[in-house]
């Protein structure tokens, strides 16, 4: 929560009120990457007065080039992602009146993140290249069309933004297994999305990189889980401070959010390292339950739009081998009805405190990402993940 409302109030205080409507979950991470490698010393948190998204309560929150950082990478690909929608014609942004109006925004944002990112010496124009490929590589993808062909716009944004985490921390040498970690996550983030949004794709008529490849669910599976173990490996090799929590997010919580995405709350590899089916004897302990979960989807996330409507990012929570755990989906939200009801969320704390809220924009449901924790260790239910990926080796979780 204090990156969170740290990528916040660094959108506000650079940008004005209207920009906090960009903040995500995901952009996050960059803020917990960069406290993360930092020495411990102070000026990386302060305490920020009343806000009505936390229930007119104080907070200590992140502050400094981490969230600017993460303030950069969010404003330019929400920019992007209002200008996919505005040429899809989706939703209120079909209207003539609105999509001027919106064009103009997403400019003003492009403008805004390419400052904020100089102001901190990141190149943001490595986010746009990739935005720009995203069209065209999407454009030409048919049946046989490799699947990390099309994530590679995404890997690419995503790998950038990570390693940059290491030069504002003063650990370059960190900068190779954090742009690693970065390119995978992107690749999941976008993979998921996919998955995700495969079924109303198709009832839709909306490009979808599955469908169009021709891919797979098993083999979007076994890509999820390569990247996750990549991830977790990429991870190890990183030298932090504090890694904790970004231990915690990129180790545990990815892994859930495969596990949600796919219909399925256990490990996907088989005990004796093969891939095996979701919900197989060989696919590892089962979770006790599901704890919080980093959000990759239209609540914000890395990575270039799709084409044809998607998410200007991956991710999100996806189907699997098994039945979905989700409801139908009653169908997506516009823009701005989303950010009107993200706002209501925040104001009514759901998003944090409740047992399960509808996602502003795509109205699937979601976990409040405190809804289950009630102890002090910061690491409450992440840890119970299943041996067979060795992931609770390199913490300090002590469980």
């Amino acid at each position: 929560m204090a990156h969170l409302c740290g990528l916040c109030l660094a959108l506000r205080g650079d940008h004005g009120q209207f920009a906090r409507v960009v903040t995500n979950y995901d952009g996050l991470l960059i803020s917990v990457l960069t406290e993360a490698q930092a020495e411990r010393a102070t000026g990386w948190r302060r305490t920020a007065g009343p806000c009505p998204l936390r229930g007119m309560r104080t907070a200590s929150v992140a502050q400094g080039e981490g969230a600017r950082l993460a303030a950069a990478v969010s404003l330019v690909l929400a920019s992007a992602k209002v200008r996919d929608h505005v040429a899809d014609g989706d939703g209120l942004l079909a209207r003539k009146p609105v999509a001027p109006a919106a064009r103009r925004v997403a400019a003003s944002w492009g403008r805004a993140g390419a400052r904020t990112g100089t102001a901190v010496g990141f190149d943001t124009a490595v986010l746009v290249d990739a935005v720009d490929r995203q069209v065209g590589i999407e454009a030409l993808a048919g049946p046989g069309t490799p699947l990390l062909t099309v994530t590679e716009p995404t890997e690419t944004a995503t790998a950038a933004a990570f390693a940059y985490t290491a030069v504002l921390a003063g650990r370059p040498g960190n900068a190779a297994p954090l742009a690693e970690a970065g390119r995978l996550f992107g690749r999941l983030a976008h993979l998921l999305d996919a998955v995700e949004d495969r079924e109303t794709d198709a009832a839709s008529g909306a490009w979808n990189p599955l469908t169009a490849t021709g891919t797979s669910l098993t083999e979007a599976r076994r890509l999820a889980d390569d990247a996750l173990h990549g991830i977790r490996l990429a991870v190890r090799e990183a030298e932090f401070t504090d890694g904790r929590l970004a231990h915690v997010l990129l180790a545990h919580e990815l892994g859930r959010s495969v596990d949600r995405a796919f219909g399925t709350s256990g490990c996907g590899h088989a005990g004796d390292g093969t891939h095996g089916s979701p919900g197989s004897p060989g696919s590892g302990r089962l979770l006790d339950a599901p704890g919080s979960a980093v959000l990759l989807g239209p609540e914000g996330s890395f990575g270039p739009p799709q084409h044809g409507g998607n998410p200007y990012t991956g991710g999100g929570n996806p189907f699997g081998g098994g039945p979905s755990v989700q409801p139908p989906n009653p169908g997506k939200r516009g823009f701005w009805a989303g950010c009107a009801t993200a706002v209501g969320l925040c104001c009514t704390c759901k998003m944090c405190c409740a047992d399960q809220y509808e996602g502003p924009w795509s109205r699937k449901r979601r976990e409040g990402c405190l809804n289950d924790c009630d102890c002090d260790c910061g690491c409450c239910e992440a840890c119970k993940c299943c041996e067979c990926c060795e992931c609770c080796e390199c913490c300090d979780c002590g469980l």
